[in-house]
């Protein structure tokens, strides 16, 4: 693994490299940096956690030169508002001793106020697609002079409904650009975007989704039910000091509610919580109290599970079997981050078992099993989603067959079988018939005389 003077770096990136005391490149940043350098179409295919953002900004900021312009020269898309956050604060970190401009846009907030701030100019701009999308077309951010274009997370950005933003996007662009895309996984509608707006790329694959990383340790629970659940969670929740930042990743945002009430009864201002639901502010801010440790554990939905990087969890605990099998290597990525020690404790249900075993498939590897303790209680009690449904089969109060009654229970009265026949002038009309032929019409204007 190569060191970072290696890469002939400007003096003030290096400067800001030993500031951030990195001192070793991944496999993905060491490969990535002389190709997207070069000005070459990149496709990068690498796992979450492996440093992937900084693979792409470390080259574009070696090239950038400064300029006066106001439109933006680089623009990066990401799937989710945190990760425009963490992008816009990774670059402004690298790029401290180098004049460069950086913005991030996106939904949720006030777009008046991401309009005046783009007329002060950006070199940088990170952005969601949908919010980019509504710039563009407002005329508030011109991309003509775009000359690099990164779509960061592009797996989730499709699978997220992105698709048709991404297309429209592209009509505001220049033609000529240098494309970069990182992906943990490739999909048909990955290859389907890349050949229609890639130039013979350089494909880099390091770690694709599906390998297990070496440096997470990973177990799982079999258990019967969601209190069952609760109750071992709980249990391993009391050892504080190995279980010190944990991110516990559930379904939906009805269980990460359910599961708060819970554990915020037990464990108080130690745990938060945030989900699709909840509002940018308070996202932002659950995110920060986690990842400077005001809050020790972290209950969430997959909105957490790509991108964010965030320091020293301990444990990422699957409360719930993603159905998606990539989705499981994707939450526990978190853990183990920069070649640390990281663990993974999944919990599955009888249900969850095939997703389970599709999880193992896609990994090539057995998650060992472990007893859930004699100390935690095996709950009887089920949700409503576990209730099992009943279907009665027999109603005594329901008549069939011959005993039914039809589609009425006694017969119509005489008024009420008369139906509408219009007017006495529709009624009139009916009885009067038009005559074939010219012959006919005068035949019955003698009958009529008569």
């Amino acid at each position: 693994m190569s060191v970072f003077e290696d890469l002939k770096l400007s003096k003030q990136l290096l400067q800001a490299i030993n500031d951030l005391a990195f001192d070793r490149m991944t496999p993905i940043q060491e490969e990535a940096f002389s190709v997207i350098l070069s000005g070459r179409d990149v496709i990068g295919i690498a796992q979450t956690g492996t440093g992937k953002t900084l693979a792409y900004v470390l080259p574009i900021l070696q090239g950038l030169k400064f300029s006066k312009q106001n439109n933006p020269r680089v623009l990066i898309v990401v799937p989710t508002r945190e990760l425009v956050l963490q992008v816009v604060e990774n670059i402004k970190s690298l790029a401290r001793y180098v004049n460069v401009r950086v913005m991030g846009v996106y939904g949720g907030t006030n777009i008046k106020t991401q309009k005046t701030a783009l007329l002060e100019g950006t070199d940088i701009l990170v952005a969601t697609p949908g919010r980019l999308y509504d710039l563009a077309l407002s005329r508030s951010v011109k991309l003509k002079e775009v000359k690099k274009l990164v779509i960061d997370e592009v797996d989730v950005m499709l699978d997220l409904g992105f698709r048709h933003q991404l297309i429209n996007i592209y009509d505001f662009l220049p033609q000529r650009r240098q494309n970069i895309m990182f992906s943990a996984t490739m999909t048909e509608d990955i290859e389907k975007v890349i050949h229609d707006f890639f130039i013979t790329p350089a494909k880099i694959a390091v770690a694709e989704s599906g390998t297990p990383l070496d440096n997470i340790s990973q177990q799982c629970y079999p258990v019967p039910n969601f209190y069952t659940k609760v109750n071992l969670l709980v249990y391993l929740l009391h050892d504080k000091k190995n279980f010190s930042k944990v991110l516990v990743f559930v379904a939906d945002k009805k269980t990460a509610d359910r599961l708060f009430e819970v554990l915020e009864k037990i464990y108080g201002s130690e745990v938060c919580v945030i989900h699709a639901n909840k509002s940018q502010n308070y996202r932002i801010r659950s995110i920060k109290q986690f990842d400077t440790g005001a809050n020790r554990i972290l209950v969430t939905s997959d909105v957490m599970a790509r991108g964010l990087d965030l320091e020293k969890i301990s444990h990422v605990i699957n409360f719930d079997t993603p159905g998606f099998p990539e989705n499981y290597m994707h939450r526990i990525g978190r853990t183990g981050r920069a070649e640390q020690q990281g663990k993974s404790i999944l919990f599955y249900t009888p249900k969850e078992e095939k997703a389970k075993e599709a999880i193992e498939t896609l990994m090539d590897f057995k998650i060992p099993i472990f007893e859930i303790p004699p100390a935690v209680e095996i709950s009887k009690e089920l949700t409503a989603e576990e209730q099992p449904k009943i279907i009665e089969i027999h109603n005594a109060h329901r008549k069939s067959g011959t005993d039914s009654p039809g589609p009425a229970f006694h017969e119509k009265k005489e008024k009420n079988k008369k139906t509408n026949q219009g007017g006495s002038y529709l009624r009139k009309m009916k009885v009067y018939k038009k005559p074939k032929t010219r012959g006919d019409k005068k035949l019955n204007l003698r009958n009529k005389k008569k």
